[in-house]
């Protein structure tokens, strides 16, 4: 398992690197329950790992040998550290290679960094990106007063901006998180669904409470609500308002018109930070009608202070096969051709 059947290595090139874990316990997390772990980073990286008591032996090409060996060192001392090890954090590891030790920028101490990693503390977890998109884009919250997060479903997009206006707000950098989304039907018309106004928008906003939840306890979350100090709410609400001390998200912003992106951007108030996240291959605006992330992105590229960040498939951070189905998508689409 591990090793590329189709292509295996020259004998010669095949050797095998050595690794003392001197913590049994951590050792046996490192593996996993089954070597699940092992398993996961063979498959990935076209190595073959061997456990020997304290030992892991991997055995593989002399640049496959080492980055594995790399990778399993930075999960060993992550348990170290106290953290747990999922499937993410081993393929986050492998994404993105050694740590390298870097500056920080001027609004570093919103950020905890770890030999050049990235973390995002929030009330429930710890939030690291996975890819080198993941923290450029990160960083540019941080550091930008307006941000814009363009491409596919599954990058982490989204997630990430919760996360960090969680962490602003914690951090007491903010006074309100505003998280909304244009309300666009897409095959349900909202008169026909039961409820009042709330009950018909709620269901759009579903993927904005799932992010909040993840980074805040439910009754706390369920508090700041009802103090307004966290809003989640419709693009069409917005309208008329200034959004002061404020971290705001506007999701799906590829759904929104050419107007209503530019009635979002000028509600930006005094202390206030916006992100825009959008996916210019899922428009559900009706025919002819300009997306205004698309028209935003046209007019606003040349602004020195608003930061672009943009992710590929390689970004996807959901199930392997997404980021094959997103690819098989692009390759079919004439406009990308």
């Amino acid at each position: 398992m591990g090793l590329d059947a189709l292509n295996p290595p020259k004998p010669e090139d095949i050797h095998e690197t050595l690794l003392e874990f001197p913590d049994n316990r951590l050792l046996i997390d490192l593996c996993g329950e089954f070597d699940r772990n092992l398993a996961q980073i063979e498959h990935q990286m076209n190595v073959h790992i061997l456990r020997r008591g304290n030992q892991l032996a991997v055995v593989g090409d002399s640049e496959a040998r080492g980055q594995a060996a790399a990778v399993l060192q930075a999960l060993y001392q992550r348990l170290e550290q106290g953290k747990q090890i999922e499937a993410g954090d081993i393929d986050g590891e492998i994404r993105m290679g050694p740590a390298e030790t870097e500056g920080a920028g001027p609004d570093a101490q919103m950020e905890l960094f770890k030999g050049g990693r990235v973390e995002i503390k929030t009330r429930k977890k710890l939030v690291e990106p996975r890819t080198e998109a993941q923290k450029a884009y990160v960083k540019s919250l941080f550091n930008h007063e307006l941000a814009f997060g363009i491409g596919p479903a599954g990058t982490g997009k989204t997630y990430l901006a919760v996360a960090v206006g969680v962490n602003m707000f914690i951090g007491g950098h903010v006074d309100r998180i505003i998280l909304s989304r244009p309300a666009v039907e897409a095959g349900e018309k909202l008169g026909y669904l039961p409820g009042d106004m709330k009950d018909k928008v709620d269901p759009y906003m579903q993927p904005l409470y799932d992010a909040l939840n993840d980074f805040l306890p439910g009754k706390q979350a369920a508090k700041l609500m009802e103090e307004k100090r966290i809003e989640i709410a419709p693009l069409a609400f917005m309208r008329g308002r200034t959004l002061s001390n404020a971290f705001v998200v506007l999701d799906e912003a590829q759904n929104a018109t050419t107007m209503q992106m530019k009635m979002f951007l000028t509600r930006l108030g005094e202390g206030s930070r916006m992100v825009i996240t959008g996916d210019r291959s899922q428009v559900d605006l009706p025919r002819g009608v300009n997306s205004g992330l698309r028209d935003a992105e046209t007019l606003l590229k040349g602004i020195d202070d608003i930061a672009f960040n943009y992710f590929t498939a390689k970004d996807v951070v959901r199930h392997p096969l997404v980021a094959k189905i997103i690819d098989a998508y692009d390759a079919a689409d004439p406009a990308k051709g």
